[in-house]
């Protein structure tokens, strides 16, 4: 999720954080680059992904133009870091595209990490601008888009940014987040956290409760992708708003999660739910929607925040931002599939508040099938010997908030079992509050 629009982890953490001791940070972290603000770029969004030379490749979704008032003033850039030539170099970084926003119709405010595919292409959603009629306080600020940056024909050319879809009026679609994620078929999907012309209770100055929707490729060169809404959500015991990181299984259905709706346990629009969505058996036939989990607020979380990913047996497993045993710090929870379709949620880990942070987010497995997250710092769950038992978790790294990063947001493994990501804040950067963000680097 976005921390810069919605609500952050607090400052407090990182305090809380620091006060560990240096016998818990088992692990070595560097920052591999620390953004500037500016034309530079400030305020990762999403993580970040390699293509096979070993590049790094993310956006911003501040910096660039200032040119995007008011959405956010700037508008956002995707960049590029590659590794150094000779042991000790610093990484280089280049610019491959900044956002111009409303005006030029190619949209502002990046709002999800890049997917890569095969040829090099990057693809990811801002969360508005495009050609779309939506507003935001009273201003034309666009629906948001899907775009593609494909890769220079030759040595140090430009790449060619290319807007696949603008979202157009808010029941298709409207402020699209969070990672986008392919099928076999070169299919993409996403969610949109509000649009999809139902639900009136989801936010006062934005329509309708989401959507998830899928992006096909032109049958002909050169013709344009089609958008296609698969399920939009009705809030209240339905899910509300969807946060993107979506995955699919091997039949083709798609789980995710939903920070608002479900119970109404929870004061507001609800607690969240887990869900799928089962692809029609025939054509003219509806999506299918299946709520997993409802969460209560109670020992089971509340407040999903990312999307599920599977382990190697089909159990799926996410983060909340509150909830828990743990005074409301959040928690690491898994799904597994009992009989006749249900699913049972299990609460693998609750955050105190200590040493152990608040507020998870970014999952990912190492081959051993430890799970790895953040929550103001960098820990792992290690699975229990015998089934049934505790997983265990361990403070892996502390950030420190600038010159080192603050507020962590996305992981993924690399070479030499090193963890790459980024964090929204800290670094060098001195015209943002708090640092413009970091891209780090973990190393056992």
């Amino acid at each position: 999720m976005n921390h810069n629009r919605f609500p952050a982890q607090s400052f407090l953490l990182v305090v809380i954080l620091s006060m560990a001791t240096t016998a818990s940070a088992e692990w070595k972290e560097k920052v591999l680059y620390s953004f500037q603000g500016g034309n530079d770029g400030a305020l990762p969004a999403g993580g970040v992904v390699f293509d096979p030379q070993g590049n790094l490749y993310g956006v911003t979704e501040a910096g660039g133009p200032a040119s995007c008032a008011p959405i956010g003033n700037y508008c956002g850039t995707v960049y590029e870091l590659s590794p150094p030539v000779k042991q000790g170099d610093p990484w280089t970084k280049t610019q491959l595209y900044m956002f111009k926003g409303k005006k030029a119709n190619d949209g502002e405010a990046p709002d999800g990490g890049l997917v890569i595919d095969k040829a090099g292409n990057l693809y990811g959603v801002t969360a508005y601008g495009g050609t779309g009629d939506c507003t935001l306080a009273g201003v034309p600020g666009g629906c948001g888009t899907v775009y593609e940056l494909s890769p220079p024909q030759t040595k140090r050319g430009q790449w060619t940014y290319t807007s696949l879809y603008s979202f157009k009026s808010g029941k298709d679609g409207y402020v699209p987040l969070g990672n986008l994620v392919f099928d076999g078929a070169g299919n993409l999907y996403g969610a949109t956290y509000f649009g999809g012309g139902k639900g009136t209770t989801c936010n006062p100055d934005y329509q309708y409760c989401g959507t998830v929707f899928e992006l096909s490729p032109p049958k002909t060169k050169g013709g344009k992708w089609t958008e296609k809404v698969l399920y939009s959500f009705a809030g209240g015991t339905d899910g509300a708003n969807p946060n993107g990181g979506l995955v699919l299984d091997s039949s083709g259905d798609i789980f995710g999660t939903t920070v608002w709706g479900g119970s109404m346990d929870c004061q507001g629009p609800g607690c969240g739910t887990a869900f799928e969505l089962k692809p029609p058996i025939r054509t003219g036939v509806a999506w299918a929607e299946t709520i997993l989990h409802r969460f209560t607020d109670g020992n089971d979380g509340a407040g999903p925040d990312g999307g599920l990913i599977f382990d190697t047996k089909g159990a799926l497993y996410g983060t909340t931002v509150s909830g828990g045993s743990g005074n409301g710090f959040g928690v690491i929870f898994r799904l597994t599939q009992a009989k006749r379709g249900r699913w049972i949620e299990t609460v693998l880990h609750s955050f105190q508040g200590g040493t152990d942070g608040r507020d998870p987010e970014g999952l990912v497995f190492d081959l051993l099938g430890n799970l790895y997250s953040l929550s103001g710092g960098i820990v792992r769950l290690k699975p229990p010997e015998q089934e049934g038992g505790s997983w265990t978790l361990e403070l892996l790294y502390s950030f420190m908030g600038s010159p080192d990063g603050r507020d962590p947001i996305a992981l993924i493994f690399g070479a030499g079992n090193a963890l790459y990501g980024t964090t929204l804040y800290g670094g060098t950067g001195q015209s943002c509050q708090g640092g413009c963000g970091t891209v780090f680097e973990a190393l056992p």
